[in-house]
């Protein structure tokens, strides 16, 4: 994969942490944000899939009376009518 260089600015205590978090899992600086910035993309995926079942558990039964089977039949079978 191709790299794109990316410059950031940050203060004299993030900058030091970093270092050493890095030298601490034996890894560049570069690898570590890059990492830490993986982690974090990911888990804002699984933070979003996560948040979505719990609304879906949560409106479960609306929704199966809106889009339940039953009606959901209907609909196919009105729609396959027309065709």
């Amino acid at each position: 994969m191709a790299k794109t260089q990316l410059n950031v600015r940050v203060d004299e205590d993030t900058a030091r942490a970093a270092r050493e978090r890095a030298l601490a899992r034996g890894m560049s600086v570069n690898r570590y944000i890059e990492e830490l910035v993986r982690q974090d993309t990911g888990e804002m995926g699984h933070t979003f899939v996560d948040a979505a079942s719990d609304f879906m558990k949560q409106y479960e039964s609306v929704f199966a009376e809106e889009f339940g089977a039953d009606r959901e039949g209907t609909r196919r079978s009105s729609r396959e009518g027309r065709r």
